[in-house]
């Protein structure tokens, strides 16, 4: 066996022992600290996106919350993966909207069901979160909370700051972007205009995220480049694939090409980090094992740019299959979690999205 070398990197909250590769010599992250992201909420154990999620993240030692942000009909910011809703409330089984009914092209694929653009904020307060992952995650908690809007989550992660005596960072996400402009609900000034108005996020860490490139510019255009405390993050998808706003006009740029050294250094003219799915980080091989790290990581610090991956989740189903515990693909799997998520670390990364923050906390505290 070849023999591993070692480093030490300063982390959030001590210090991580970190084991390079012998074929990727050891990557320093170059953030300050590498941070723990409640990866829409606890969402491992309450339903996404509700407060409830946000606070049990922020109570499991989370450093950033994420809220998911489309827009209703009368333009109110709320917190949603998707602006399709069936499948995280109840808004199926609501016979008042049945009508509500709709099919969508949203980046370029057919989707049917109920969009959040069809319903002006009252209407969306009368429906209930439910469990996204009813097949792997418990369901005792559907019917119970409302769908938050953004000033009500500033408002919850500014009094819990205030409460634990620690700066809790947000970083959104503008769902959907081209999609949202194109129908006359464009979120990224109501989005600034919301940050300013409240004095925790004039204040506190905040990164805009998006997997399009175009608003993330006419971000930093706005922003410029002393934007303060607020930070911008293109997020990377599957190689394959393009932005959504390249599809919509007809582009070639995929998110491979956005990957390269080349791609990286054109991401840090607008913006200060990259979300890239995990796996672009550490592939799995076909005997269900991570293998060596890929450049990427190298390749952004290189460019400047910090790297936050997503998402570790603690279940089996999520989990490379050498680290599964037992058979069952429910299984709530902590140890493996942490083992996945230490091997991401050894890469030099600067945080992480997790739906489970006690377990990314217990990664990077030991």
């Amino acid at each position: 066996m070849q023999r591993v070398l070692f480093a030490i990197v300063v982390a959030a909250a001590g210090w991580i022992t970190v084991t390079a590769s012998p074929a990727i010599a050891a990557e320093r992250p170059i953030a300050e600290r590498v941070v723990v992201i409640g990866h829409r909420g606890a969402s491992a154990l309450r339903p996404e996106h509700t407060l409830v999620a946000y606070r049990q993240a922020i109570e499991d030692g989370a450093d950033v919350v994420e809220p998911d942000l489309v827009s209703t009909r009368d333009g109110v910011l709320v917190a949603r993966h998707e602006n399709e809703i069936s499948g995280t409330t109840d808004v199926a089984g609501r016979p008042e909207f049945a009508d509500r009914k709709r099919m969508r092209v949203i980046d370029g694929q057919e989707v049917e069901g109920w969009f959040v653009e069809d319903f002006t904020l009252a209407e969306l307060k009368t429906l209930r979160a439910r469990e996204r992952l009813p097949q792997l995650r418990s369901t005792d908690h559907d019917g119970q909370y409302e769908i938050p809007t953004l000033e009500e989550i500033i408002a919850l992660v500014a009094a819990e700051s205030a409460a634990r005596d620690r700066v809790i960072g947000l970083i959104p996400e503008i769902k959907h972007p081209s999609y949202f402009q194109s129908i006359g609900l464009a979120m990224e000034d109501k989005l600034l205009a919301t940050l300013a108005a409240h004095a925790y996020t004039r204040t506190a860490p905040v990164t805009i995220q998006s997997f399009e490139i175009a608003n993330l510019r006419e971000l930093r255009g706005k922003l410029g480049d002393s934007p303060g405390n607020i930070r911008l993050l293109q997020l990377l998808g599957d190689p394959e694939e393009r932005p959504g706003d390249v599809l919509a006009a007809g582009g070639e740029l995929r998110y491979a090409e956005m990957m390269t050294p080349a791609g990286l250094r054109t991401i840090a003219k607008y913006a200060d980090a990259i979300g890239p799915y995990s796996r672009s980080v550490i592939a799995v091989d076909k005997r269900g094992q991570l293998g060596e790290p890929t450049s990427l990581v190298r390749d952004a610090h290189a460019a400047g740019l910090q790297v936050q991956p997503y998402t570790f989740r603690p279940e089996n189903q999520f989990l490379p299959r050498a680290l599964w515990l037992g058979e069952d693909p429910r299984t709530r799997n902590e140890a493996g979690s942490i083992a996945e998520i230490r091997a991401y670390l050894k890469t030099g990364i600067d945080g992480f999205f997790t739906d489970d923050p006690a377990v990314g906390r217990k990664a990077v505290d030991r």
